[in-house]
């Protein structure tokens, strides 16, 4: 119980060392993958097109400038807040932006074609006017410096959002091609052309004869909303009026000339908007001063004709007193009632300015109501005197108010400068450009890089299954005979077999070549455990397969029967795979005539046999490729090979196709005393190889055990101990 419980603890924990181990592996991929990436952050820094950012920032005061008299109420219950939200939605408005469009005719997009990949680059440093030298003499592309200044230019709709090429020429000339290349339109700098439903005018040219611009005119609402998008408006702290605005381009001159016609244009309607409320209310003021007059008019004559009347009777001092009450209370009625008239043309019953001024109009009627009361106790004389003497002198109050009110309309209007200022103008630092920001570009491309590796060498770790440990064959009931570490000279070998290339330089075997190598040493205790296993055998076969390609069966054949024959034993090599064998290559012969000749009756052992690479070696090659293998190989030709090769030498090896492939190594298999299967670590998985071993048990055939082949140096696990190299010190 205790194990079990162990054993799942293990499973579900992480495995530092197997991780750290992982990353020792692939340490040269991580590196070249980090370094790639960082490679590619620096010239994406180098090479990419910076941006500059224009910026500017503008006021708007909290309150609206005062306009006399009759705007009082409605300001401070209206424009005490931080009116910033409002005021954004103006400078990005199509009223403001529309008019930045139109000064600079930013619906003409006009850009100099670059060399590829590096014309951007190269054309740095020069200023507007200040041409490039043409490089490798390619004249149609801007090598820096160019300007090209478009005054007028009308499309047919057709045309409008195509890219037209302009091309300058000779002698300040131009021509303007569609993109079939087919010539629209040709003038002179300066001068208004027309021709096939083209009106152009170009204001200045400023380019190397040949060089090549595209053009294209956008609708003038498309370009609009563009510029509206691009262009930042924030307030800078919560309702401080301030706005700061920012605009990105690659061209610096351009974003700086745009956000100034911006800022421009819309501290000028402010201005606008103002001067035409200051003009509205004097008019509203002028059009009362006749009424105004006419009542005052008719309470002079009233008072007159009651003092002639009456022989001119005088108020006592109370009545003066309720006069002046009386007089102040119906003052305040008069601009109220003028403040209704102005409010009423602007704002709804619902508005909060119109309740509040009838709220007061409501109190100020009540006052008026209690002092009636009081004059209704005095003589009639005094009642009626009182009457006339409040009628002139409210109205002649209110005369006068609206006098100065129309001067000091009349003022605001002529000299109205708006709520808006600009407080910083339109700037661009052209030493440094907000995009790319180089070392953060590099930075992040470097992370990424390796994070990208990272995931990349886990990820195959995962989805890569293959065997790594000798224990996992062994778990299948496979005995491991060797642990065959992967070499320089195996991989070679191994590619160049892989693609099939001729033996032309290729050398001799690595047992040859390379005696002390470790994968040679493996073999020879491969040679020693099968001294042992063959004492058993029904025969002295050995049969060397694999359950899928490239596991290296054929490297292992070779090189084996290579070590046997230095032991003094006579051995022959047979390949035995006929359709895709490839031991010649590996031994450096032709193929010729072999094992598939003879199975067909075309040819003898002793003619298609040929010498090995070493004295105890013969060898017989696949011969030609036949279209039926496995029925030659079951035919009675392949037991009478088996009777007459077995006698005559120690042991025979034969290579044979993998068993999941095709059925050739089953039938092989039962002529064999001895049969070995290779497999190569981290390529195949343990269910594949149980998969072939049972497929040999179906067809009866008995694997002795497994070759464990290309084992790899690992920073952790079983092959950072498997093998130590015990060379000899030299002479």
């Amino acid at each position: 119980m205790t194990t079990k419980i162990d054993q799942a603890h293990d499973d579900d924990t992480i495995d530092l060392n197997a991780l750290l181990g992982t990353l020792l592996d692939h340490k040269w991929l991580i590196v070249a993958i980090t370094g790639t990436f960082f490679v590619a952050g620096v010239l994406y820094s180098l090479l990419a097109t910076p941006i500059y950012q224009a910026t500017a920032i503008v006021q708007v005061e909290q309150k609206t400038p005062s306009l006399p008299g009759l705007s009082d109420l409605t300001q401070s219950l209206g424009t005490t807040a931080s009116q910033a939200t409002t005021e954004i939605a103006l400078i990005t408005s199509r009223l403001v932006i529309g008019q930045a469009v139109n000064d600079l005719r930013l619906d003409i997009q006009t850009q100099p074609q670059r060399m590829p990949v590096l014309g951007d680059y190269l054309s740095r440093g020069y200023k507007p006017g200040q041409l490039g030298p043409v490089r490798f003499g390619l004249s149609r592309y801007g090598w820096g410096g160019e300007v090209v200044d478009i005054f007028k230019l009308d499309l047919p709709d057709a045309m409008v959002g195509k890219k037209l090429e302009l091309r300058a020429g000779d002698n300040h000339r131009f021509s303007l091609l569609d993109d079939d290349g087919k010539r629209l339109i040709e003038g002179v700098v300066g001068q208004l052309v027309r021709a096939n439903g083209i009106t152009m005018q170009i204001r200045q040219l400023t380019a190397n004869p040949g060089t090549r611009f595209d053009v294209v005119t956008q609708p003038t609402l498309t370009t609009i909303s563009r510029l509206q998008t691009d262009i930042v408006a924030l307030e800078q702290g919560t309702d401080s009026g301030i706005i700061g605005l920012t605009y990105n381009n690659a061209d610096p001159d351009l974003a700086q000339k745009v956000l100034d016609r911006i800022t421009t244009a819309y501290v000028r309607q402010n201005v606008e908007r103002n001067s035409a409320e200051a003009a509205s209310q004097l008019q509203f003021v002028k059009d009362q001063l006749p009424k105004v007059r006419q009542e005052l008019d008719r309470a002079q004559a009233a008072m007159n004709a009651f003092q002639t009347q009456s022989h001119s009777v005088d108020l006592s001092m109370q009545t003066k007193g309720l006069l002046d009450q009386i007089v102040a209370v119906e003052n305040n009625i008069q601009q109220l009632h003028l403040q209704e008239a102005d409010i009423d043309r602007r704002f709804t019953h619902d508005h909060p300015a119109y309740k509040a001024l009838q709220q007061q109009m409501g109190q100020l009627q009540a006052q008026k109501e209690q002092m009636q009361k009081q004059v209704g106790g005095l003589p009639d004389t005094q009642q009626q005197l009182l009457k006339l003497n409040r009628d002139v002198q409210v109205s002649s109050n209110t005369y006068t108010s609206l006098l100065n009110q129309a001067q000091q309309l009349d003022i605001a209007r002529a000299g109205t400068v708006g709520n808006v200022r600009i407080v910083d103008t339109s700037a661009v630092d052209k030493t440094l450009p907000v995009q790319p920001r180089k070392a953060l570009v590099v930075i992040i491309a470097t992370f990424l890089g390796g994070f990208l590796a990272l995931a990349f060498v886990f990820l195959r770790q995962i989805l890569n299954r293959g065997i790594e440990d000798p224990a996992v064959i062994e778990d299948l009931g496979l005995p491991v005979y060797a642990s065959v570490p992967l070499s320089s000279g195996q991989t070679a070998r191994s590619t160049r077999t892989r693609h099939g290339h001729g033996h032309g330089g290729r050398g001799p075997l690595l047992a040859i070549s390379d005696p002390a190598d470790l994968a040679v040493e493996a073999i020879r205790s491969l040679r020693t455990s099968l001294h042992f296993a063959r004492l058993e055998a029904k025969n002295n076969i050995l049969m060397i397969t694999g359950s899928s390609p490239f596991a290296g069966k054929t490297f292992v054949s070779a090189n084996l029967g290579a070590v046997i024959a230095q032991a003094g034993q006579r051995v022959l090599l047979v390949d035995g795979d006929m359709r895709r064998g490839t031991l010649h290559h590996l031994l450096g012969v032709e193929t010729g005539q072999g094992l598939s000749d003879i199975l067909v009756g075309g040819a003898e052992i002793a003619a298609v046999k040929k010498k090995g690479p070493l004295a105890n070696i013969d060898f017989i090659s696949r011969g030609r490729v036949p279209p039926n293998p496995s029925e030659l190989l079951m035919h009675e030709n392949f037991t009478q090979f088996i009777a007459e090769v077995v006698p005559a030498y120690d042991l025979i090896i034969i290579d044979t196709p993998p068993i999941l492939a095709v059925t050739d190594a089953a039938v092989i298999g039962h002529h064999a005393g001895t049969s070995l299967m290779v497999a190569r670590f981290g390529l195949n998985k343990a269910r594949e190889l149980a998969l072939a071993k049972q497929r040999f048990e179906q067809n009866g055939v008995a694997l002795r055990g497994a070759i464990f082949n290309a084992v790899e140096h690992r920073a952790a696990g079983y092959s950072t101990y498997a093998y130590y190299k015990y060379k000899a010190d030299p002479a």
